[in-house]
């Protein structure tokens, strides 16, 4: 089996974050990192663009671990409301989406996330409570209670 050498543009789960290089099979890089643009393969002239994608993360990353564990305590103690179109039986028409829980912590009074740091257990298809993890850091992360409501 060969391997690539790759430098991803976003964050992957389980892989690693923008601008670190990783080596991966080259059926994982061919049929999904490369197409889907979140990675490039490691050259010479990449190098100057990891650099860049490293500065741009430092800028968006929470700056400090005690200002993520602040955000975390916050996110902790908050209940959100998801108002979403349901039929009979609490059953959804469509699903939850992470932009959904983003747009309701920040109308709830939260803090600002990004929607790629929100992980959902799984499809969200009915209404009630659910409890979704939000990467805060890189090592700090915290659940949120999420009520789904008809709406």
């Amino acid at each position: 089996m060969s391997t690539q050498k790759l430098i991803l543009t976003q964050e992957v789960t389980g892989l690693g974050s923008s601008g670190d290089t990783v080596e991966v099979k080259g059926g994982y890089a061919r049929n999904y990192l490369l197409p889907r643009g979140l990675a490039i393969r490691a050259t010479r002239g990449a190098e100057k663009q990891v650099e860049s994608l490293r500065r741009a993360r430092a800028t968006r990353e929470v700056r400090s671990h005690e200002e993520a564990q602040a955000v975390a305590g916050r996110l902790s103690g908050l209940t959100v409301q998801v108002p979403a179109r349901a039929g009979e039986g609490g059953r959804l028409f469509g699903r939850i989406t992470t932009a959904d829980v983003v747009n309701a912590v920040t109308a709830a009074g939260g803090p600002d996330l990004d929607r790629r740091r929100v992980e959902l257990p799984s499809s969200i298809k009915t209404t009630g409570q659910h409890t979704v993890t939000v990467r805060v850091h890189s090592d700090v992360t915290a659940q949120l209670t999420i009520e789904v409501v008809p709406g």
